[in-house]
């Protein structure tokens, strides 16, 4: 018995125009961003205003394109533009006929920073309006490494950079020593002194741009250091003139020149050297911070980029990061790479802030039995006691055990989805100012991806929004 197939004619012209619609189900992700678009303000979209030029693709249209594209995993500019050709759903955000080059679409994004900015928060109030974010609520905050657009091994250390200046000038003297020398012989594979002394020269220099930038970078950060080792050691000198013996070492001033492991990257200057896959091994990144709520609809409502190696600085950041017109924040929940009592003091601002809740040392994901027991509430504290012993019995009570359980199930999935779901694991820009810019589309994109899922698809278009 012969198979039977379905008849495939690629050779039969179509006898009407198509409608896009048709090939494009009900429920796209594609008509959900639009309808989303749409209903946005747009009018701060960088355009040619003079009237000169070609005709300019619409705002909505162009901001559609990105926000679609970064939600199903194109990232490029290029990418982008050859899904206006061969994507379906892609076509009908172009009008079916509309190919934006990879020029357009790049410069669209680098001129919008604040628009984007401006639409994420419009985002975030549409879904206040369809009743999936609340004006009151907790949030979760986390920031995951992400891949700069530079390799570690184009980057240098302050003191291999100090080594190689040292090795490049005896080899300068050492050429000029044999250029002045009328019997010497020529060098090997057509190379000439000239040329050589002026590569060694300019790689000179490269290096010491490399040291200066290091050490401008040290001076800044020795500030706070310095102030750091003021405060503990006033605290230490206080307690020993009130008869107590200071617990630990007493802590030492930072050095004067930076540390011989401060490394300068010369193709992404403003990335760093960050551990990555859980501090298995580390590469050129930035650190993506974002802020979600913990009110069931994983949302991101703060978001920033920072290149800063780790998360110590970075809870005041992220509580500044929310619009307050989005979100009123009533508890703020980090792991303990966020905890020092500067941080946790500040964003409570002294009772008048958010409360936080902090791990104060690592947390176990494994649940023992021990851990499914009730457990009776712990005997609250004096007042006297420092904010880390106070952080400690705030998370042993059976509401902040709740509330600090939130975390792992808001953010860490969060940064799940946008990862491995839409494959967003590298910057393709390169500087800080840059990389946040694709941090904000990234982050936009999931929004609205997450809301197309909370409305099931679709949302009514009347709004009083």
């Amino acid at each position: 018995m012969s198979a039977k197939f379905v008849s495939l004619d690629r050779d039969t012209p179509m006898m009407f125009p198509p409608d896009l619609r048709e090939w494009l189900p009900d429920d796209s992700m594609a008509h959900f961003i639009i309808d989303a678009v749409d209903m946005l303000d747009l009018q701060n979209f960088t355009i040619n205003n003079r009237g000169s030029g070609s005709a300019q693709y619409p705002p909505s249209m162009m901001l559609s394109l990105l926000i679609y594209c970064y939600a199903t995993g194109r990232f490029s500019s290029r990418e982008i533009e050859l899904a206006t050709y061969h994507d379906v759903a892609v076509r009908y955000i172009c009008g079916g006929s509309l190919h934006p080059d990879h020029d357009t679409i790049c410069s669209f994004r680098l001129k919008n920073q604040a628009a984007f900015k401006e639409a994420f928060t419009k985002v975030l109030l549409l879904a206040r309006e369809l009743g999936h974010l609340k004006k009151i609520g907790g949030i979760s905050v986390d920031g995951t490494k992400v891949k700069a657009n530079a390799s570690k091994h184009s980057a240098v250390s302050y003191k291999r950079a100090g080594e190689m200046i040292e090795q490049l000038e005896l080899e300068v003297d050492e050429l000029i020593r044999k250029a002045e020398d009328a019997d010497s012989s020529p060098l090997e594979d057509g190379l000439t002194l000239p040329d050589e002394i002026k590569r060694r020269g300019d790689r000179k220099k490269a290096l010491e741009h490399a040291r200066r930038i290091i050490e401008e970078r040290y001076e800044e950060a020795k500030k706070e250091k310095l102030a750091e080792y003021e405060a503990k050691k006033a605290a230490r000198d206080e307690a020993r003139r009130n008869g107590k013996k200071p617990r630990g070492k007493d802590p030492q001033p930072p050095s004067a020149t930076p540390p011989d492991d401060q490394q300068y990257n010369f193709t992404d200057e403003e990335s760093r050297i960050m551990k990555a896959g859980s501090g298995e091994h580390f590469e050129q990144s930035y650190n993506a911070q974002a802020s979600v709520d913990t009110e069931g609809s994983m949302l991101i409502v703060g978001r920033y980029v920072t290149n800063r190696v780790n998360d110590k600085l970075e809870l005041d950041h992220c509580v500044e990061s929310v619009d307050f017109s989005v979100r009123e924040i009533s508890t703020v929940c980090a792991d303990t790479g966020y905890f020092s009592e500067k941080a946790v003091l500040k964003v409570e601002n002294e009772n008048s802030g958010p409360k936080v809740y902090c791990a104060v040392e690592k947390q176990s994901h494994h649940r023992t039995v021990n851990d499914l027991l009730k457990k009776t509430e712990p005997v609250e504290p004096e007042d006297d006691v420092t904010i880390k012993e106070k952080m400690r019995y705030r998370l042993k009570t059976e509401v902040g055990r709740a509330i600090y359980k939130k975390r792992k199930e808001t953010v860490e999935p969060v940064f799940g989805i946008i990862k491995s779901v839409m494959g967003f694991r590298s910057f393709l820009l390169r500087g800080l100012e840059k990389v946040a810019i694709e941090w904000a589309l990234a982050t936009l994109a999931y929004n609205l991806k997450r809301l197309y899922k909370l409305c099931n698809g679709k949302f009514n278009p009347e709004l009083s929004w």
